[in-house]
């Protein structure tokens, strides 16, 4: 949304997702004509899931937090039984304790980004999974907003993204958050990209994006104009429809 971005391809955007997602991706990132797998690759497949065989029954002894049951997470999102499955098992591998906290997210997240330094906004985006502030993601805080972002409606999604942009949690973003975040992308990008990025892109960026969404000028981004702008921008609708099929 910042920026407001081109749109991309189906199979460019599910590559970019499967890459951005910790705790749910395979060890090896497939290629982009494997994209149309579900959020992980083949060896993340298993017959069942939380004690549907002696060996999940097994690995569960070992884990610190355990998930709901199947069929509360099935009510609680929409997702379906295999594709909680999956979901499940890439979770495991990758935080085989249950939980993820802020210093494993940003450990899995960095890999993806070794260019630059994507700590910053990692934290942003673990603090917007982390839903109940207790300084940890359970697979049902993952599971849940994965549903939103992939499944919700559109007012859904926006409201996750303006969720994630308002670093405070007061009800509106400032030019201030909104340049943190921009600085962060930017710094996860890294420097040596192409075309180069200019230092001032970031505020020219936030300058864009208050413009267009600050309706009655007042120097913050409220709600309801965050929705009524991103609504009615063609290229924001396009880009929250593309993430339909991502599984």
């Amino acid at each position: 949304l910042p920026g407001n971005p081109p749109v991309q391809t189906k199979k460019a955007l599910k590559q970019r997702f499967l890459k951005l997602l910790p705790c749910c991706r395979p060890k090896s990132i497939p290629s982009l004509s494997e994209s149309n797998t579900v959020l992980a690759s083949a060896t993340l497949s298993s017959p069942g899931f939380l004690a549907d065989s002696v060996e999940d029954e097994f690995e569960l002894s070992t884990v610190c937090h355990r998930p709901e049951g199947l069929e509360q997470l099935q009510e609680q999102t929409k997702f379906t039984r295999k594709e909680l499955q999956v979901l499940y098992r890439g979770f495991k591998n990758e935080c085989p304790s249950g939980i993820v906290n802020e210093e494993n997210f940003k450990q899995i997240y960095s890999q993806f980004f070794p260019q630059g330094d994507s700590s910053t906004y990692a934290t942003f985006l673990f603090n917007a999974f982390d839903t109940d502030h207790d300084g940890s993601v359970s697979f049902e805080d993952f599971v849940s907003g994965l549903s939103t972002i992939l499944r919700g409606t559109i007012d859904d999604r926006l409201n996750w993204a303006f969720n994630l942009y308002d670093l405070n949690k007061d009800g509106c973003i400032t030019k201030e958050e909104m340049l943190d975040i921009m600085k962060s992308i930017y710094d996860m990008m890294g420097k040596y990209t192409y075309p180069a990025m200019r230092d001032e892109a970031p505020r020219e960026h936030v300058e864009n994006f208050f413009q267009k969404m600050d309706r009655n000028k007042d120097g913050v981004v409220t709600i309801e104009e965050f929705l009524e702008s991103c609504q009615k921008d063609e290229n924001i609708m396009r880009s929250m429809q593309l993430f339909d099929s991502v599984i």
